[in-house]
């Protein structure tokens, strides 16, 4: 049996430790044990409840095959407990492979463990991670990362795609697979944090003036949608609507149309039978092709995979 330890600082996100739990727990040959931090036998939740029949950590002995240190309000204070940070370094060399779970990756990076190493965490947390510690290389677009027998994975429900890819690396494919259409999930998802729920960045934007112009826009996606133009619709200098734009959506204009006419055509992708050409013109896209280019460009798939994974009867893969 392949003995996996999931702890993390009190309180934790809850989906960071049941995610991962339900993957393995559909697979054969593991033994989960949960570890408190605090030497309980629960571990708290930020929502208000435990998950019982947990084990101190610092009581853990022999040897661990998968020691994974999960995210939630415990590891975003920025107060990292120097006791707990040992333990975890401690058992970290008595453990084949090490993974966190979102920012769980800040535990990881106190004990020392990502130093040199490709790191990946939730992506709002990403430029605090490297600010905080420098000698980590943070990737903030990737699902999950492997640096060496390291794994660090992106938002929460990226544990479970970190945790699948452990499953078909322990299995193999036909195993993984397996679980991955048990529990209704990708095998591999396609492309990166990028990809986070349409529609996101317009909501948002806490700007009325701007969210007003979005629905217009989403009303004309045809027409240019210049810098110039939209500045002018909001009685605006392009160069001081630039800066509410930045300001507001973290793009600039021509940033801030791409994603506009991407997330559109993800809903008629997602909603409709149109074909990608067809689906390019009504978004305002100069062709198929450029749809192609706007889609991999902010998403990190062409629209032609997008169609095919995104979909249940996929389409005319021609982005």
């Amino acid at each position: 049996m392949r003995r996996i330890v999931i702890t993390g600082p009190p309180p934790v996100q809850v989906l960071d430790v049941t995610g991962p739990l339900e993957v393995f727990a559909n697979a054969p040959g593991y033994e989960i044990v949960l570890a408190s931090a605090d030497g309980s036998d629960v571990l708290q939740t930020s929502r208000g409840f435990s998950l019982s029949g947990a084990l101190p950590l610092r009581d853990l002995s022999g040897p661990i095959d998968t020691l994974m240190v999960v995210g939630g309000p415990g590891a975003e204070s920025g107060v990292y407990d120097s006791d707990y940070v040992a333990t975890i370094a401690a058992l970290a060399k008595q453990s084949r492979r090490v993974a966190s779970i979102c920012t769980g990756a800040f535990l990881l990076a106190a004990a020392g463990l990502l130093d040199g190493k490709q790191a990946v965490t939730h992506w709002d947390f990403c430029d605090r991670l490297a600010r905080e510690f420098p000698a980590v290389t943070v990737k903030p677009d990737p699902i999950f990362l492997r640096d060496e027998s390291v794994y660090t994975s992106a938002g929460i429900t990226a544990g479970m795609d970190l945790t699948l890819a452990l499953v078909e690396e322990d299995h193999g494919h036909k195993v993984a697979l397996d679980v991955a259409r048990k529990l209704v999930m990708f095998l591999v998802r396609p492309g990166g944090q990028a990809q986070y729920s349409h529609m996101l960045s317009r909501q948002a934007v806490t700007f009325q003036p701007l969210r007003e112009l979005q629905v217009w826009m989403l009303e004309h996606l045809r027409e240019d949608l210049g810098v110039e133009e939209l500045a002018a619709r909001m009685a605006m200098s392009a160069r001081h609507f630039t800066r509410v734009c930045l300001r507001e959506t973290k793009m600039n204009p021509g940033q801030f149309v791409d994603r506009m006419r991407v997330e559109a055509a993800q809903q008629m992708i997602d909603s409709s039978t149109m074909g990608l050409k067809e689906i390019a013109d009504a978004c305002g896209f100069k062709s198929a092709d450029s749809m192609r280019r706007t889609f991999l460009r902010v998403l990190g798939v062409t629209a032609g995979e997008y169609m095919d994974r995104f979909t249940r009867s996929g389409g005319a893969a021609l982005g």
